[in-house]
């Protein structure tokens, strides 16, 4: 399954999610996939930290090996953030009136993915901290190899 198309899934699932744009950030991710990684789960938000701007929608993919943050710019370009997990520090969940938003920790950054449903927070959360303690563990060992 595509980037694109688990995108749609959670975008389906969790429509009152504010995110535009999704196909072209999907191929952001998609072009930086590589060969030997597998998507575990993708979602879609801001990244950033202002409810009231709407306009930065990301896709962001957990993959066998890292964290990719995936956004189109509007004119020229794209961003792209990759977490590894020797980088990861910590997980933070904030629900708010309307949306929630998901603050990701790393050693060097702080991201932001925000206007997100209140009802994908739990799944989001779940996924994470799932995926970073099992990245955690294999980091771990290969390190003490």
């Amino acid at each position: 399954m595509s980037v694109y198309e688990k995108v749609l899934e959670f975008k389906k699932k969790y429509p009152g999610t504010v995110a535009w744009r999704l196909k072209k950030n999907a191929n952001i991710v998609e072009k930086h996939l590589n060969s030997d990684e597998k998507l575990l789960y993708v979602f879609a938000g801001q990244k950033n930290d202002n409810p009231f701007n709407i306009v930065s929608s990301a896709v962001i993919a957990l993959t066998n090996k890292r964290i990719l943050i995936g956004r189109d710019r509007v004119i020229v370009g794209y961003f792209l953030d990759s977490i590894t997990p020797d980088m990861f520090n910590d997980i933070k969940v904030r629900s708010n009136i309307i949306w929630g938003s998901v603050d990701i920790d790393t050693i060097k950054e702080f991201f932001t993915i925000s206007n997100i449903s209140k009802r994908a927070l739990v799944e989001i959360e779940t996924n994470i901290s799932e995926y970073m303690m099992e990245m955690k563990k294999e980091y771990g060992s290969a390190n003490r190899k």
